[in-house]
């Protein structure tokens, strides 16, 4: 058996290292969901996977027992946010890996606009500003159930809690582009008519014209 003292990987790694249609697949998703290496995607696959064999060997009985593992499975995969209550066990095998990613607490805080990026958050979490409910949580893998929606949130002593820290505004860039030209447009217009070595003479000729009229008058 071992020593059980002795900790144990919870994921499986892939069968064949060098799959070059999976590392490539690997590195966008590092890339899309800020990563820190594919030990994260590999949790997740395997959580996935096991929630999928588990639907398959239940799909197979058809005796009192698999009915209520069956129920159990569906409560299970509710409360976690995978699928609606409605829904039956087909919808279980059509579960994706970006489904499981969008529950990761890292992806969560992004959705939920207590950060800009998912770097920014995977950070927020690992230095210790992010609780859920009471307690703190300092590994972005964390899995979000729904009774855990409304429980993500700073910790109250944190910097990080104050809606107007400079880490939590979010500039919009579309409103920059349309204030830049705005301010684009307003200077064009503001552009006189004519350049300046032409106002100088109609100012001169002006001149000329006026102590024109007043010799006439005398």
């Amino acid at each position: 058996m071992g020593d059980p003292g002795k900790i144990r990987k919870k994921y499986d790694t892939p069968s064949h290292p060098w799959q070059s249609a999976r590392i490539l697949e690997e590195k966008k998703i590092i890339s899309e969901y800020g990563l820190k290496n594919k030990k994260d995607i590999w949790k997740m696959e395997t959580l996935l996977r096991d929630l999928k064999n588990q639907a398959k060997s239940l799909a197979s009985r058809v005796d009192e027992q698999s009915k209520l593992e069956e129920k159990q499975l569906i409560d299970r995969l509710v409360s976690m946010g995978l699928i609606q209550a409605t829904d039956s066990m087909d919808k279980v095998l059509g579960l994706t890996l970006k489904d499981v990613m969008d529950r990761r607490l890292q992806t969560f805080i992004v959705k939920k606009g207590l950060a800009r990026t998912m770097k920014q958050a995977r950070q927020f979490i690992t230095h210790g500003h992010v609780i859920v409910g009471k307690k703190k949580i300092t590994f972005p893998n964390y899995f979000v159930t729904l009774k855990d929606e409304s429980l993500v949130e700073f910790i109250p002593k944190s910097a990080l809690a104050r809606e107007d820290h400079p880490e939590r505004i979010i500039v919009d860039k579309d409103d920059n582009k349309g204030k830049e030209k705005k301010k684009k447009k307003d200077s064009e217009e503001a552009l006189p008519a004519f350049s300046q070595d032409a106002i100088e003479s109609i100012e001169e000729k002006g001149a000329v014209d006026a102590a024109t009229e007043e010799e006439s008058e005398e």
